[in-house]
C-alpha cells in the first residue's frame, strides 16, 4: 500500500522538528517520491550522515510502503 505524502512529512517532522520537508509525487503512483529536507540538525554531518537520519526518521518504511525516494539534504543558509 502506497505512502501518503503527508505521512513522510509527519514522521519526517517528527525525528526532525524544525525540518522544512518538500514532498513531490514523481509518477503520480504513490510510489515514487522526491523530498527535498532542509534542517539544522544536519551541520557538521556528511550527506550520507544526512540521508541516514531521514531514512531513520522513516522508521523502515523504505523498500516496503515506500518503494522509491530520491532525497535532497541541506542546512539552512542561517544556520
Amino acid at each position: 500500500m502506497p505512502m501518503d505524502p503527508g505521512q513522510i512529512e509527519r514522521l519526517i517532522k517528527e525525528a526532525l522538528p524544525d525540518a522544512r520537508v518538500l514532498i513531490e509525487d514523481l509518477r503520480g503512483d504513490g510510489d515514487h517520491y522526491a523530498a527535498h529536507v532542509t534542517s539544522a540538525e544536519f551541520a557538521g554531518k556528511s550527506r550520507v550522515q544526512q540521508h541516514q537520519m531521514v531514512y531513520q526518521a522513516l522508521q523502515g518504511r523504505m523498500g516496503g510502503e515506500l518503494h522509491a525516494l530520491a532525497l535532497q539534504t541541506s542546512v539552512p543558509e542561517d544556520a
